[in-house]
Order: C-alpha cells, then structure tokens, then sequence
C-alpha cells in the first residue's frame, strides 16, 4: 500500500471585509527583483517592491478618494455570494483560463513527496471552477483534492493546518492593471474595488499578506510580487499583470521539535 502525504495547499481568494488596513511601502529600498522566463516566452519579474506606477497613474490612483456608501458597501457584503454565483451563472467556465504553471511556481507540490509515487492530499480553498484544479490532476494522476468556494470554513481550514505544513497562496497584487481600470465610485476601501456586476476584489500588498498569516502564527518562507506583462499584439497594447506569491509555514511547537 502506498503511504499517503498530507501536503495541505491553499489557493485563497480571501474576501476581505472593509476595514482600516495598512499603508504599503513601496520604497526602491525592498527591490530585490529576478526575472526569468516562463513557457510562453513572457517575461517575468520577482520581487518583494511593488511596481513602479507611471505619473499618469499615480495621479488617477491619488484622485480616486470618493468611497462606495456604507449602505451600498453592507449590501455587497449581505449579497456577496449571490453575486458570484450569478456571475458563474453568466459566463459558465469561460471566464478565467487554465492554470498550467501550478507546479513551475509551487514547486513543493512535487518536493514534499518521499517518493515519486507517493499519493498527496491538497485543499484548494477558492476554487472557482477548477482552472486551477483540474490541470494539476491531469498532469499528476497520485493527488487526492478537496475544493471549496466562497465559504467562511475555508478559510478557518488553515488554522488547522499540521505543524510543518506550507500555505500556498497567489492573488491579485498591488498595481494590477485590474486594479487601476477601476472606475471612480468603484473604491470600498484601501486597494479593494467593486465590479460593475457586484463581484469584488482585493490586491494583496506584501506586508499586509505578512501581517495576516504570522497574527496566526505562520513562519513567512516566501511573500513576493509576480509582475509579468501580457501582451495583445492585434491590438498593440502591453497589460502589466502583478499576483502575490507567497509560501507560509506552520512551525513546530518545542514540545513537538523535542518529541522528534
């Protein structure tokens, strides 16, 4: 019988509640950037700076200080999974584009294994509709998933993670170019928008990820920026894409260290 390895993965789309949240730095003094190369020939920059914005978008970002009503704001909250089911309801699953670079930017979904055969258990918290899930089954038949969506209890799935165990975690960051298509009117709160269809979106600052996952008492592997650029040649436009791409780690208690 093959043993079984429980390397929990969480990819979070956290829905963030309007509240005060802190000011990000995005001081040159943090650029640490690596640029590689990814299979479609995009390039693609790692580092814990945000991007640089141009002055044309600084000067939008610093004008947008109009907020959603609270009224309006309770609302979207009271109406927020009704709102993402509609919006599964009208465009199926041909919203977001498979994800085929799980295993490139997570690498400890094949590292945590003893052997190469070894069956391993993951949740996917935030889930969608699979374009996520279903690639990485496809390309390894020995993974045993869990998935959920748009639930209080999956989030709470991460304070039980095992002492030793990783947190992955990839979502929107700061100065995505979807953040800064936003409309004013369109602002709940510092970096969170509304869509036009009720849906709403967050974009991740480092420190803010950071601050989220060490008040439960995770260890910080990896918390950095993914700036790529998409290019539309027909069109002749270059759309600056930034993700947050992080790894956190529950460590091991010293009874736990000792018993080992």
């Amino acid at each position: 019988m093959l043993k079984t390895t429980h390397c929990y993965v969480f990819g979070i789309h956290v829905s963030v509640k309007n509240s005060r949240m802190s000011h990000e730095n995005t001081s040159t003094d943090c650029l640490n950037l690596i640029t590689t190369s990814t299979e479609d020939d995009a390039l693609q920059k790692k580092g814990r700076s945000a991007r640089i914005l141009s002055p044309e978008e600084a000067e939008r970002l610093a004008k947008d200080k109009v907020l959603v009503t609270d009224f309006k704001q309770l609302k979207l909250e009271e109406e927020a999974q009704k709102n993402w089911d509609l919006f599964y309801k009208r465009n199926s699953t041909n919203f977001f584009k498979d994800r085929h670079w799980t295993t490139r930017e997570f690498q400890e979904l094949k590292a945590c294994r003893e052997f190469e055969d070894q069956k391993l258990t993951i949740l996917e918290a935030g889930c969608g509709v699979g374009n996520c899930l279903f690639p990485l089954l496809e390309e390894d038949l020995n993974i045993f998933a869990y998935a959920c969506d748009f639930s209080p209890r999956a989030v709470e799935y991460v304070k039980v993670l095992k002492p030793g165990k990783c947190v992955l975690f990839r979502d929107y960051g700061l100065y995505d170019h979807a953040m800064l298509r936003f409309k004013s009117g369109s602002k709940l709160g510092e970096n969170f928008y509304v869509r036009q269809d009720g849906t709403r979106s967050y974009f991740f600052t480092e420190e803010f990820l950071s601050q989220l996952f060490m008040a439960e008492g995770y260890e910080q592997v990896v918390n950095e920026y993914v700036q790529r650029e998409t290019v539309n040649r027909k069109e002749g436009l270059c759309v600056p894409r930034v993700f947050l791409q992080s790894k956190f780690r529950k460590p091991f208690t010293k009874t736990e260290v000792l018993a080992d």
